[in-house]
């Protein structure tokens, strides 16, 4: 029968290195871009439904993530469905609201793992939230942090920033400006909207490795020019989303940036198909816009590890797969 898992199932499923393992092993999965087509949007008046589809390369369960938007009304619902790859069955149904955040960061967390320098890193945040708070969580996952410096425009921001992470036992300190937050950084994570659309990160130092999770359309920013110029290296999980739909490589190309052999699918590196960082002096920038390889390997994990743990509802109906 079909499981059902709510959001609060979800979040007591989620295990933070078991999201960064499901990852590892979707993107090591041989490339096929048939498996994964562009999203799409369909629109009304003031409504949106966004879909994200999937059949996973490495025989996980394949589905999509579904989101309804009423602006207007500022509500959302997400959803996904997960089916057997074999017998088309509908193995679940899950509160997707969740998911997003966690996706994202264990995704990150995955890319900067194979794009930093070895040993301790010492962190750069710009943004309090709960994308932010994810993220150092999700990091400290897979690599030891030696401090973690946090800047947002909201004092009382960056105080809550501290006081939910501190059982990480991570030294944790605020700054007063982004540059603040990024000069000595080794890892500089990027995950504030600029109110205005003006970037939040102008200048990092050689060696750095640049995380961006906070512009994903056309018209938002979040790395400056010169940041985009002068990096070695830019990863993408969307390759064609990243290089003509976000704001910042948009910017940068009119403002002419090459970005030729520099652009670079994060599934290549994961799987070593392309080298990650080759210089310890380079610039190299993760640039993310979300895919639904991420929401169905964690969405999958999530649905294993709630059963181990007896979680979610099974359904007293479901779908029955008709032979075709």
């Amino acid at each position: 029968m079909t499981i059902f898992l709510t959001d609060a199932d979800v979040r007591a499923a989620f295990g933070w290195p078991e999201a960064v393992a499901a990852l590892r092993a979707a993107y090591s999965a041989p490339p096929d871009e048939a498996r994964f087509p562009p999203r799409t949007m369909a629109r009304g008046e003031g409504l949106w439904l966004r879909t994200l589809s999937g059949v996973p390369g490495d025989g996980a369960p394949m589905g999509a993530k579904l989101i309804a938007a009423s602006p207007r009304n500022r509500r959302a619902s997400y959803l996904i469905p997960l089916f057997d790859q074999e017998t088309a069955e509908l193995l679940a149904l899950l509160d997707g609201n969740a998911i997003t955040g966690f996706r994202t960061a264990a995704t990150s967390a995955l890319a900067a793992d194979a794009l930093a320098p070895v040993g301790p890193l010492k962190a750069g945040v710009i943004g309090s939230g709960f994308e932010a708070q994810h993220h150092v969580r999700a990091l400290a996952a897979v690599r030891e942090l030696s401090s973690v410096t946090v800047f947002s425009p909201n004092p009382a921001g960056r105080t809550r920033f501290t006081e939910r992470l501190a059982d990480l036992g991570v030294p944790l300190y605020q700054a007063d400006s982004a540059e603040a937050a990024v000069e000595d950084a080794a890892l500089v994570l990027c995950a504030a909207r600029s109110r205005d659309e003006r970037p939040t990160l102008r200048q990092v130092r050689a060696g750095t490795t640049v995380v961006s999770i906070g512009s994903t359309l056309p018209e938002q920013r979040e790395l400056g020019t010169e940041v985009m110029a002068r990096a070695a290296l830019i990863v993408a999980d969307q390759v064609h989303e990243v290089a003509h739909e976000t704001g910042d490589l948009i910017a940068a190309k009119e403002a002419g940036a090459d970005f030729a052999g520099k652009l670079v699918g994060l599934a290549d590196v994961i799987s070593g198909r392309t080298p990650g960082r080759s210089d310890p002096d380079a610039i190299v920038v993760y640039k993310s816009v979300g895919s639904a390889v991420q929401d169905l390997a964690v969405a999958a994990m999530c649905v294993r590890r709630a059963a181990g743990l007896s979680l979610g509802t099974e359904l007293p109906v479901t779908i029955t797969p008709v032979a075709k």
